[in-house]
């Protein structure tokens, strides 16, 4: 039952996945930006999700969105190099995967939540590539933060691909996290804080609205 329901959930919701667009955030030029001053969290139990789904500002800009996500930060991992720049991994010799660091409450969104976002926002079938963001970069990855994180991940993994949601095979990677390092201040908070940019106006921001259309009961500011 659990592979018909998510077949017929992900036909409903596969035009999630963003249209190739001329345009690619590589291409443009940084904006300078500082990263705000967030609310402290000491008191808050909280949980840790790294998830790479092709450019950073496109994953940030939604995982922003849902309720009990407080933080999302863009940052590198999986790669060989110590703190590496943008430009490097842009390069495409460093190994790190563009990522977002999401820490939220898990008395309000579950690991498996974030998940179904996660899938439902990208195509995880494309090797290296979303959009026209090309590279091993851009490659779709789930890199854990420990053993029941791989369960969950593994397990929703293994019944989309049985389901036959995707008319191609799933293959997100599913790894243990071995670093992480924060991008540059410039690609925190991106698209609030470059909403005019072309990239944002015409790959972000349709997403986005895909996006609070489906998960609309799960958005800030809605009540439960």
């Amino acid at each position: 039952m659990i592979e018909k329901a998510l077949h017929i959930r992900f036909l409903l919701f596969i035009n999630l996945v963003a249209s190739v667009s001329i345009i690619s955030c590589t291409q443009l030029e940084s904006s300078p930006y500082k990263t705000a001053n967030l609310k402290s969290m000491t008191n808050l139990k909280t949980d840790t999700a790294t998830f790479g789904a092709g450019c950073f500002w496109c994953v940030e800009a939604v995982f922003q969105q849902l309720d009990g996500v407080l933080k999302v930060t863009s940052g590198y991992s999986g790669g060989h190099v110590a703190n590496p720049t943008y430009e490097q991994v842009c390069s495409k010799k460093t190994g790190h995967v563009e990522v977002c660091r999401i820490v939220y409450d898990p008395a309000k969104i579950t690991f498996d939540e974030l998940l179904e976002v996660f899938w439902k926002t990208h195509d995880p079938t494309t090797p290296d590539q979303q959009g026209n963001d090309r590279g091993p970069q851009y490659r779709s990855v789930i890199f854990y933060h420990n053993e029941e994180q791989k369960k969950l991940a593994e397990e929703y993994k293994a019944a989309l691909n049985k389901s036959g949601a995707w008319s191609k095979p799933v293959i997100t990677g599913i790894e243990p996290l071995k670093n992480y390092y924060e991008a540059e201040d410039y690609h925190q908070n991106y698209y609030n804080t470059n909403p005019d940019q072309l990239y944002c106006r015409y790959v972000i921001q349709p997403k986005l609205d895909k996006f609070e259309k489906v998960f609309k009961n799960k958005l800030k500011g809605v009540k439960h």
